[in-house]
């Protein structure tokens, strides 16, 4: 149940509701201190000064169906969810208010990196195998054939088409990869078996709703 703070908190500001009025709008989800022109830039802490301070582990979040067009999230994930059905609410609040078609740029940590193991208020590796669950053709077609994959998709009503993915290896990794100590096969096998090879995935994703 929510207090009078967190319900108030997430109350949809005027601002946001007269662009709504307009086109659909972009979000900066868990702006922080780097606010983006042309986004409403969303985060639970006040201190930021964000366009709208709004607690995304409450569901549902005040804004109407499909009225998104194109979300960032930078190193906002592996904070969400500490409980698998709060971060799912989540995703499935992003994919409501998206429209068809939208996309969305997601910055995680890599799980086996520094970066995301001091950080006591990371709660979760974000990996692109977990975010393949979130396919709906990648669900039904692991379901059709026997696969042990969780089809996440298929059970929260979700469809997140994986587009790109992006590995920013450690300059010390990419010095050798360039200098010809690696091919870039050993390079990702690094990535696989090894600590502190990869700070950071970034993927770009792309909102699926059936016509």
């Amino acid at each position: 149940m929510l207090t009078l703070k967190e319900h108030t908190m997430n109350l949809l500001p005027e601002s946001v509701e007269n662009q709504l009025k307009n086109n659909p709008i972009k979000l900066n989800l868990g702006c922080g201190y780097n606010h983006m022109a042309g986004y409403v830039n969303v985060d639970k802490f006040d201190t930021s000064q964000p366009d709208w301070t709004m607690d995304m582990e409450q569901s549902p979040w005040a804004l109407p169906d499909d009225c998104v067009s194109e979300v960032v999230m930078t190193h906002v994930l592996e904070h969400i969810g500490r409980e698998a059905e709060v971060y799912m609410a989540v995703l499935q609040q992003l994919y409501r208010v998206c429209v068809d078609g939208a996309l969305i740029q997601i910055v995680v940590p890599h799980p086996r990196h520094d970066n995301f193991v001091a950080d006591p208020t990371h709660v979760r590796p974000v990996t692109p195998l977990g975010l393949s669950l979130l396919d709906r053709e990648k669900c039904e077609y692991w379901t059709q054939n026997g696969f042990a994959n969780t089809p996440l998709a298929l059970y929260y009503n979700v469809d997140f088409v994986t587009e790109n993915t992006v590995l920013d290896f450690e300059a010390r990794w990419m010095d050798q990869f360039h200098r010809g100590e690696l091919t870039e096969a050993q390079l990702f096998e690094a990535e696989q078996n090894h600590n502190n090879v990869v700070s950071q995935y970034r993927f770009t994703l792309r909102v699926r709703k059936a016509k």
